[in-house]
């Protein structure tokens, strides 16, 4: 009996890391979601000079003159790309190519955006992108209003 001790401690230990890893995720997307003008979207950059990187799963939420984004996979509340609205230009929307069909989800499209010397594509539902174009559209009056 005592030999079984350790090794079922040590399962114990990391299935109780494990619940409160998985429990701590949805805890953060529940506190994420909370905020109005939070939607799924997906994201990759590329620059000029290096190939398309791979696409991440994320969360964007619409600020006063912002975009941030946050990685779905990630612990911390602060976003990992913040895009300010002023400089995002949306470029253009298309259906997933090739690929792309495998890493998006099912019936999203995909929008290229210029961002200074970056292009970035969001992957997203339609309406989210209905909600996007619309958002930089409603710039506040005197501001340059980037969309194709």
């Amino acid at each position: 009996m005592t030999d079984l001790v350790v090794p079922l401690t040590a399962l114990a230990t990391a299935g109780s890391l494990l619940v409160v890893g998985f429990g701590s995720l949805v805890l953060r997307r529940i506190i994420l979601s909370r905020h109005v003008g939070t939607f799924d979207c997906s994201m990759r950059r590329e620059s000029k000079a290096h190939a398309t990187g791979r696409w991440r799963l994320g969360l964007a939420r619409y600020e006063c003159d912002r975009l941030d984004w946050f990685r779905f996979f990630a612990w911390g509340l602060r976003p990992a790309r913040s895009l300010d609205r002023g400089r995002l230009v949306l470029v253009d929307r298309h259906a997933p190519l090739g690929p792309q069909s495998h890493s998006i989800l099912p019936g999203w499209v995909v929008v290229r955006c210029a961002y200074g010397g970056l292009t970035i594509e969001f992957a997203m539902s339609e309406p989210a992108y209905n909600g996007l174009a619309a958002w930089v559209e409603s710039a506040p009056p005197g501001e340059h209003v980037n969309v194709a």
